[in-house]
């Protein structure tokens, strides 16, 4: 549990601007802005094989954005974003050295979770996976964090959070500094375009020198630009969601989060659909509000009322949050019927939310209000 000071509360809140949620058809995590540089810093894992990745931050409009850089050697990727105006300057950590027991701060913002702040200690400065060096810690890594700062009690970004160890109680590793003022250098010096880091000889190669789209000029090894990755394209039952998606309006590359997720926002309500391939289960959850502290039983009571009466949909509660869902099994999706139980959905979401909130004494959810 992290414990707070009033310094390290001013610093969290001024950081919490520039961590950007990241996500692909593939993937989903973290990154974080770097006023100076221009561009997003996350994990080349987060990104590897999309041309783009949507991003979001609490002050960043939701936009796909460019990949720019991949770095496979030391698992960094580098975003340009756009609309940053007004986003505050990171410190990256320089002179100096790191000290085993030295406190640090994990951060990470993965999509549909909010701001995440962890708390733990260096174990080791110095700790080499596969040639390369990483600070071993035990502030915990979570799933999504992948790609977001590690901070001192200075607010400095000391690393990028990349690796977490399986089976083991808070233990992860994050890329020092050092690697991250590294790359930006040799990107910033590189011919202009979209560039890679060549695996064998490490050198950073932009486009133009690799016409053919494919070998290093320096020393001939296989290269895999982000610009010529294949485009993504959908199939089975996950292309007919989208093709449902697109038919009442939504934009669905913004949508995308990872394998056979996809979130929309309708008004104040988030709505999370979901494609369980074993079960053949198409899963709609709109996240509506939260329950207050107090006055719980009128809610539970509408609720009840409700789930008795609606037809096609129904309320639950999960962690605290009202949620309204839509059950489909993938054989009885066609776009006409798909549409039309979708669109009920949305509008009920959008309908129920502000009913729960204003009539009942129900809550805002944090992240709608941030």
């Amino acid at each position: 549990m992290l414990r707070k000071n009033p310094s390290m509360n001013a610093i969290l809140d001024q950081i919490r601007e520039v961590v950007i949620q990241i996500a692909t058809p593939y993937s989903t995590g973290t990154g974080f802005y770097l006023k100076e540089a221009g561009v997003v810093v996350t994990n080349n894992h987060i990104v590897h094989d999309n041309r783009e990745a949507v991003v979001q931050g609490e002050k960043l409009p939701r936009q796909l954005s460019r990949v720019v850089y991949a770095d496979p050697k030391f698992d960094l990727a580098f975003l340009e974003v756009s609309g940053t105006e007004g986003l505050p300057a990171l410190d990256i950590f320089g002179a100096g050295a790191l000290h085993e027991g030295e406190t640090v701060v994990s951060i990470g913002h993965p999509f549909g979770l909010q701001f995440s702040v962890t708390q733990g200690v260096i174990s080791s400065t110095n700790r080499e996976v596969e040639g390369v060096r990483y600070i071993q810690h035990d502030a915990a890594l979570n799933p999504g964090n992948s790609g977001g700062p590690l901070i001192n009690t200075k607010g400095q970004v000391i690393g990028v959070n990349t690796l977490s160890m399986e089976q083991s109680d808070n233990i992860g590793f994050s890329l020092p500094a050092v690697y991250l003022q590294q790359a930006l250098s040799e990107f910033q010096a590189a011919a202009p375009g979209v560039k890679v880091r060549c695996e064998s000889c490490s050198n950073v190669v932009a486009e133009q020198q690799v016409p053919d789209g494919k070998y290093c000029p320096h020393c001939g090894a296989r290269v895999y630009l982000p610009s010529h990755a294949e485009m993504y394209e959908p199939v089975g039952i996950a292309e007919r969601i989208e093709e449902l998606l697109r038919a009442i309006g939504q934009e669905v590359p913004l949508s995308r989060r990872g394998p056979n997720n996809w979130e929309i926002q309708e008004g104040s309500a988030r709505i999370a659909i979901t494609y369980h391939e074993d079960t053949g289960l198409i899963m709609g959850d709109a996240y509506l509000c939260t329950l207050p502290t107090e006055q719980i039983k009128p809610i539970y009571e509408f609720l009840l009322r409700q789930n008795f009466e609606i037809e096609g949909l129904s309320f639950s509660i999960k962690d605290q949050d009202i949620v309204l869902s839509l059950l489909i099994f993938d054989r009885y999706l066609n776009l006409d019927t798909g549409m039309k139980l979708f669109r009920h959905l949305f509008e009920r979401a959008d309908y129920y939310d502000n009913i729960l909130v204003e009539q009942y004494g129900a809550l805002w959810r944090a992240e709608d209000i941030a």
